[in-house]
Order: structure tokens, then sequence, then C-alpha cells
């Protein structure tokens, strides 16, 4: 089985049936934003395939692959599995698993702008592992925010049928896009529709509700050095000291686009005595 399932439907360019500043929000760490799209995404889920889940398979939830620091689908998953568990635990069935695909990632450019042949291009020099015999006669259900190209489905589904995965498949979409006459690029108006600039950033920075996720940390790694340095003056130290371990753990001192203000960020622990 590999079917798919979407709640908002994107057939027009000026009307939604979600709201984009939500989405970018939530595209830039508001984990609130990711528990109201999770619940959105399960009860309508619920609603048109409920009968999936009359299975005695174990059942696993896999967000994007990543490889150290969560995409912002992964919170989307993370609040999934609490409404679906709870759903389970109410028919006397067993949890959920959450799963990943890890990911090396080798790029920076922010594939929003690009094609499916562009975006698929430039994954392709990612390597990926997924554990085969985990997943074996399971339901994994793949879940990620929106589906505009189908690039990384079609990633997914090349590594799965690499590793030769015998399992059956979901992939879950809080949004896709319908219309293939609308360019691509308005993933890029959905992600930046709230966020736009460093003042936004430290806004949602500020928030009880915010956690990082690639999209940020990639984004306040490529600030210019003014922005940068204006960014360190207006958040949390503790905010900046969890960005400095994330982009070690990522490897993104590897990558010269990051490395100013990476070494910026190691001064600053030096400062502090740490």
């Amino acid at each position: 089985m590999n079917k798919r399932y979407s709640l908002h439907h994107i057939h027009s360019a000026e009307e939604f049936t979600f709201s984009p500043a939500e989405y970018s929000y939530f595209k830039y760490g508001d984990r609130s934003y990711a528990e109201k799209f999770a619940k959105e995404l399960f009860d309508g889920f619920i609603l048109h395939h409920e009968e999936l889940f009359n299975t005695d398979k174990e059942i696993v939830i896999l967000p994007s692959p990543y490889m150290a620091i969560p995409t912002a689908s992964n919170f989307l998953c993370f609040y999934f599995k609490k409404y679906l568990d709870f759903y389970l635990f109410q028919r006397g069935k067993k949890s959920s698993i959450l799963s990943k695909i890890n990911r090396n990632h080798t790029y920076t450019t922010d594939y929003g702008n690009l094609s499916f042949e562009d975006r698929k291009n430039l994954i392709a020099n990612d390597t990926y592992y997924i554990d085969k015999d985990f997943l074996r006669g399971k339901l994994c259900i793949f879940i990620d925010d929106i589906k505009i190209t189908g690039s990384h489905e079609h990633t997914v589904n090349k590594i799965l049928n690499e590793y030769a995965v015998h399992a059956d498949f979901m992939f879950l979409y809080y949004a896709e896009l319908m219309n293939f006459d609308i360019d691509p690029t308005i993933e890029n108006y959905f992600n930046y529709y709230a966020v736009k600039n460093v003042d936004h950033i430290v806004e949602v920075m500020g928030k009880p509700s915010f956690q990082f996720n690639t999209r940020i940390v990639k984004y306040i790694l490529g600030l210019n050095s003014s922005n940068f340095e204006y960014l360190t003056s207006k958040v949390r130290k503790e905010l900046m000291d969890d960005l400095l371990e994330l982009a070690i753990s990522n490897n993104y001192h590897l990558i010269e686009e990051y490395e100013n203000n990476i070494n910026t960020l190691t001064q600053t622990e030096l400062y502090y005595g740490y």
C-alpha cells in the first residue's frame, strides 16, 4: 500500500483554506501552530481514513528526513502522534512509534524558490539511512507540512525502494498544491508570509512556544554580520548557546557560508568562560 492524504488543497494563488501567517510562524519554530495543525490534520485524516487503523500492524510515524536538527514537520509529527496515541488508547491498541530517516544535509539553498527538477537535483547529493528491518511489516505514516512539487515524497519513495522496505506507506500533508499552473515558488510565499526579516525572527524567538528547527537555524547562521549581531543582542543568551550546539551537531561549522557566525558564537562562549 502506498497512499497519500492532504488536509488543505491549494487551487488558487490568492485564496487558501488555511492561514499563511500561522503557517509562516510554524515554519520558523512556533510549536503552538505545530500542535494546532497536527490536531486539524489528525481530525481530517480520521474522517477520511479511519479504516487504516483497524489493523494489528504496528504504526510508525516519520517526519521529513533530517540529521540532528529537527524540521518543522518533526513537531507536526510529535503532536500528530499525541492525538493518534490517545485515539489508539481509547480502542485498546498499542501506541504508535516515532522514527526518522537520517539525512546528511549538503546544501544551504532555500528550495522554496526551486522547481521540481531543481529540488530533486539539489537533494540528490544528500545521503540517507533508514532501518528497513525495523519498518518491515508496519504501517508507516510519513508526515510533512506541505507538498508543492513532490520532490521529498519522490526522494522518500526512492529511499524505500533502494532499501527494499516491505511495509505499508501513507504520506500525510497539512497542505498540497493541486493546481500545477501555480508557480512552485508559492511555497516561499507561505514560508515568509509573516516572518520576513530579522525583527520578525526576534519576535518568534521571544515566544514561550519557540523551539529551534532546521529552517530558522539556517536563516540565523546565514545572516550578514550586522543583522547577526543585532539578533544576538535581542534574544536570550541561552538560545544562542542552543544555536551553537545545534549548528555543531548538524556539521554546519563545515559549511563556508555559516563559518563567520558560528565563529562569533564560539568567541561569545569563550568570553563567558565556557
